[in-house]
Formats: structure tokens, sequence, C-alpha cells
């Protein structure tokens, strides 16, 4: 624990702490009227090693876990039991995180003998999962923050990168409940850093935050405009960042001892693999600052791996990720319809962005020098710090607004999508629909919850499913069922479902389906683009289906009251339009069913007067 000596304790009673907890470093910071700060741990260090150390043989139950510096330290010593990139495997599954497992030096499994549940750690015999993990770190931060404070530190704001999805969302705020924190705010990591950089400015301002860490990347359009804070657009890549960096270097390095020793692949023992990691973490920095470094192996046998690489070496390994941001760049102008020349400032974030060819590149892009007055490490904490500030009403002048990444919405009748909440809205928000039964008598309701741009079920994402039961049997489309989307502060979805008549209700705890990749994410957004035309096509057509299907069914119903009180020319008429409707339902022409579809409903009218006058007779 941190000296306390020299520190001046604040008073306030219920504190709310700001987390950055990041891939590679994790930082706690604090605001008041002041001002936020970053707290600092032991030896005055203010960057906690996003690294835990687990004893599977522990001399006492609850001391099993190291964190942060120590932990690093026993990394290569205690290769297998030592956890660091953990923020890569929150809120995936095991297929999800197939990819990276090659370069980590412990054993990672899944929860569930299947291998279908979320990815685990495996340490002895024991596994834990990534919130476990995380939470030792968040437990670790929480503690060089008390010391700071005459009263207990329970409430925390804790920053995500902003393409999160909701189970990686769900995730971190499970991670802070095992750590004894109430998650009061998810906030995302490039708000968080304009909401510090944006703290002392007076003019209004269209800012870009540039935000590349040790796993993530974002890139998020915001506008301050009289202390608001408005999020145009976001974009990004949850499996980009630093590590990625390294780990070209250790491909680079594993291909070539391979060629020495004359075998087509090698595979490093986990120590060895850390000790590369390390190495190759190393070269990254000194390379920001030399124009070369050198890495030394000892492969033992007498035989040693000795290689300089050049700064000119390692940008060609890294340019194609470099480029890849520059294209997330790219569309998050296009969503939010500015160009760079409208950008006021390029605020840059994240260890990475310290590259120089980073900040060339960003800077070369938006035709501009980035801003770097603030400390890229310590921005997002800072932010989360001020965001703290907000809610426990120490700072009333800023407001923040984020926004829903990708449409919500629930599957209807013939597999189309009704989409309640869009793509860009404001959070906190909510939205709500009414909708009905398609049977007669139908006592349930499965309803269906998605995620995506696209118009049918098939191309959208699925976020769970619930069921409204006990609905009273009634005639198809007399049930009013109210769907109700409520997308909270931190980003995360609740769905209530209530059958107005009767007032039961069904609501969805939603079980995440694990992360969405960068390919999905912009498989749903450019296909959403490209079928835009067919999509909109398909939707019209189950529509129109659907609405023969109800309509043919309010006819037959009809005729049946009326029975032989009908004149039989109108009924051939009413029967020969029903058969051509019928007929062109499985067609492809939207246009023909719906004249067809308009000149039965027309025509149908006066039999719905008739039904109801013969009803009434029959009382």
């Amino acid at each position: 624990m941190a000296e306390t000596s020299s520190r001046e304790l604040f008073t306030i009673a219920d504190p709310i702490i700001g987390i950055d907890l990041g891939t590679t470093n994790s930082l706690v910071a604090w605001c008041d009227e002041r001002g936020p700060r970053i707290l600092t741990g032991p030896n005055n260090q203010s960057h906690c090693p996003s690294v835990v150390h687990i004893d599977p043989a522990p001399p006492a139950p609850n001391r099993h876990m190291e964190v942060g510096q120590p932990a690093r330290d026993r990394a290569v010593e205690r290769a297998t039991h030592t956890i660091s990139s953990v923020k890569r495997l929150m809120g995936k599954g095991l297929a999800d995180v197939a990819p990276q497992l090659a370069y980590l030096p412990y054993a990672v499994t899944s929860q569930n003998p299947d291998g279908s549940g979320q990815a685990a750690i495996k340490v002895g015999d024991k596994t834990y999962t990534p919130q476990e993990v995380s939470a030792a770190i968040l437990r670790e931060l929480r503690d060089w923050a008390q010391p700071y404070f005459q009263h207990p530190v329970r409430k925390a704001v804790i920053t995500v990168p902003a393409y999160f999805d909701d189970a990686q969302r769900q995730a971190t705020r499970d991670a802070g409940r095992l750590a004894g924190l109430e998650v009061v705010r998810i906030v995302n990591e490039p708000t968080a850093a304009a909401l510090a950089y944006g703290l002392d400015r007076s003019d209004d301002a269209t800012i870009a935050v540039y935000d590349l860490g040790g796993g993530t990347f974002d890139i998020s359009i915001l506008r301050i405009e009289q202390g608001l804070f408005r999020v145009l657009s976001t974009n990004g890549d949850t499996r980009l960042g630093g590590d990625d960096f390294d780990q070209a270097i250790l491909r680079l390095v594993q291909s070539e001892i391979a060629a020495q020793l004359n075998v087509t692949q090698i595979d490093f023992p986990p120590s060895t693999l850390q000790a590369l990691r390390h190495f190759a973490e190393r070269v990254k920095v000194e390379l920001s600052e030399k124009p070369s470094a050198t890495i030394e192996i000892d492969l033992g046998q007498g035989r040693n791996y000795r290689r300089s690489i050049t700064r000119d070496e390692f940008l060609a390994l890294i340019r194609p990720l470099i480029a890849a941001t520059l294209d997330r760049c790219k569309q998050a102008l296009q969503d939010a319809d500015i160009t760079p020349a409208q950008i006021d400032k390029v605020v840059m974030v994240g260890g990475s962005t310290y590259m120089p060819f980073v900040r060339e590149q960003v800077g070369s892009f938006f035709d501009t020098q980035p801003y770097t007055a603030l400390n890229p490490m310590e921005v997002v904490a800072l932010g989360a710090a001020v965001q703290g500030a907000i809610l426990a009403k120490i700072n009333r002048g800023i407001l923040l607004q984020d926004i829903v990444p990708l449409s919500l919405g629930i599957e209807t009748m013939g597999g189309a999508v009704a989409k309640l909440i869009t793509k860009g809205r404001s959070i906190p928000c909510a939205a709500d629909e009414i909708f009905s039964t398609s049977a007669e008598g139908q006592t349930a309701v499965k309803i269906h919850v998605l995620q995506g741009e696209r118009e049918l079920v098939e191309h959208c994402r699925s976020l769970g499913q619930f069921t409204l039961s006990g609905i009273p049997p009634m005639a198809a489309g007399l049930p009013k069922l109210r769907v109700r989307f409520l997308v909270d502060t931190s980003g995360i979805l609740s769905v209530t479902a209530t059958e107005e008549r009767s007032g039961t209700k069904a609501a969805l705890q939603i079980v995440p389906s694990y992360g969405l990749t960068k390919d999905e994410v912009d498989q749903m957004v450019r296909q959403s683009v490209l079928n835009a035309r067919t999509d909109m096509l398909a939707h019209r057509l189950i529509d129109l289906r659907n609405q023969i299907n109800q309509d043919t069914a309010a006819i037959e119903k009809s005729l049946k009251i009326v029975g032989t009180d009908i004149d039989p020319a109108y009924l051939t008429q009413l029967q020969s339009l029903m058969a051509t409707v019928r007929q062109l339902a499985p067609t492809e022409d939207a246009d023909a069913i719906h004249t067809a579809l308009t000149a039965m409903d027309h025509a149908s009218a006066r039999l719905g007067e008739l039904a109801i006058t013969k009803t009434l007779q029959d009382l």
C-alpha cells in the first residue's frame, strides 16, 4: 500500500473514482472542483501493469493473486501462471480468440466442456474467467485510491473501447462487481478522452479522438458546444492495438529462428514465449527513439540468435495495421458527414500513439498536427474521473451524449426486422412500439432481439430471445403487445414486453453471444448499404404477404358471419380478388401485390359493415 502521510485526504462521503482498465496498463483518477488528477500507488507509480500472477497453491486462501509490476516481474519465470492482455478475452467466446492463442503463454480454455462457452483461463487445475482476472486489477486500483479518501471507495466509472459490444460491456460491469465496486457508468474511452480535453475549453469545437491502445483501436468524432459533448460517430477495431505490433516482431523472430534451426515451425515453451513478448515490446519502444534495436536469444546447445531490427523494417511490418486504423477514421468521418478539414483538433490517446510514425500518419490523414499536450496514457482515466465528478454533482457544467453504434430491433412475422432504435441515436435513449399476434387464440409470443443494419433476421446478429406468455386467448390482431427498448447511460440494452389488455409482462436479461469482430461489424454496415434496395424490397414483400394472410383471414371470417345474406355477384367479386392476391403472393412483384391487396381491401369494406350488422341482429 502506498504511503499516505504527505497526501491530502478528500473528505467526500461517497467518492466516485475513474478507472481506465487497459490492455497493457490501467490507471485510476479522481476529479473535484480543481480538476482531475491521477492517483498513484506504491513507489508513487501512476500506471499499474494489467498483469495478474495467480499462485495455483497459495499459502492462504485469499492471497493467491498478485497484481501489477510484481506480477509483470515474474512473467517469464512463471509464464503459465501470469495473465496479461486479459482485456482481449473479455466477453468473448473461445472461437473468437483463437487467432490470439499462439501468442499467449498461458492456457485459454472454455467455461463449457463442449467449447461453446466464454473464453476462460486455466491455471493449474483451476479455471478463471476474464472477469475474475480483471476484478483483481480493479481491486488493486481501488486499493491505490483508498488512502486518498477518509471514506470507503465503493463507486467507479470504468472506461471501455467505443466498439465494445453489449457482451464486453456486461463483462466489464461484472468485473467491477466482483471487485466490490458499483460501476455507476461505463464510458467509451474516446469520449472520456474528449471530456478531459474539453474540460477547460470555452470555445466550440469538432474533435477527432484517435485512440490506439495495447489491445484495441477506436476513432470517435465529437462536437463540443457550450459544455455539451455530442458524439457524432464512432468506429474501431477491438482486435487491433500495440499487442499486434509486438506480435509482428514476434512472428519475424519465430520464422528466422525456425530457418536458423532448419525446422518448418518452432513452438517455444511458455517462458521463452513470454520473454520474447517482452523483447518485442522493448524493441517497439526503442524504435520510437532509435534507428535500430537488437534482440539476442540463447537457443541452447551453443546456439544463439542475434538480430538488429531497423526502424524501417519495423514500420514495414506495422504499416498495414496503421493503414487499417486510417480506414476506420475515413468511415467515421463519412458517418458524421464531415471532412477532415472540418476537424479542429485530433486528440491522441493510448500508449501506441507515442510512436512518431503513428502521429505522422494521423497528422497526414487529417492534415493537421495531432494534439499531444495531454498525456495519451493518462487522458482516458482523467476523463473517467471527470465523468465521476459529473455524476457526483461536483462538476455540473458538462453534459455527455454518446451514441448507439448499431441498430437494435426485433423479429417480426416472416423473418423481417422491426428496428426500434437506429444506429447513431444519442444515449441514454428509449423506444417502444405496439405489435400484436398473428394467430387465433395465441397465448405466447417469442421476442427475438437483434442487432444490425439489414432488414432481414438472417442478416442480423441475435442478441437474445425471451417469451411473453400468459396472454389471454384473443382473436388474431387484438392483443396489444408493447415492446420497449432502453439503452442506459453505459450503452447496455434492456428489453421489456407487456400485453396491455391483460397487463402480462416479461423482460429480457440479455445473455451475451460474445463480441463482434471487426470483420463482422464491417460486414454488417457495408452489406446494409450494398443491399439496401434488395433488403427493402424483401422487407416490403414480407409485410405485404403478412397483410394478405391477415386480410384474407378477416374476409373469410366475415363471410361466415354473413352466411347467405350476401349478394352472389359481390361474393364472386370478393373470391376473385382473394384468389388474385393469393396467386400474386409468392411472386416478387411488390407493386402488383400492393395494387391487388388495395383493391381487395377496398372491396371488402362493405363486407365488414354487413358482418357488423348481422352480428348486432343476432344479439
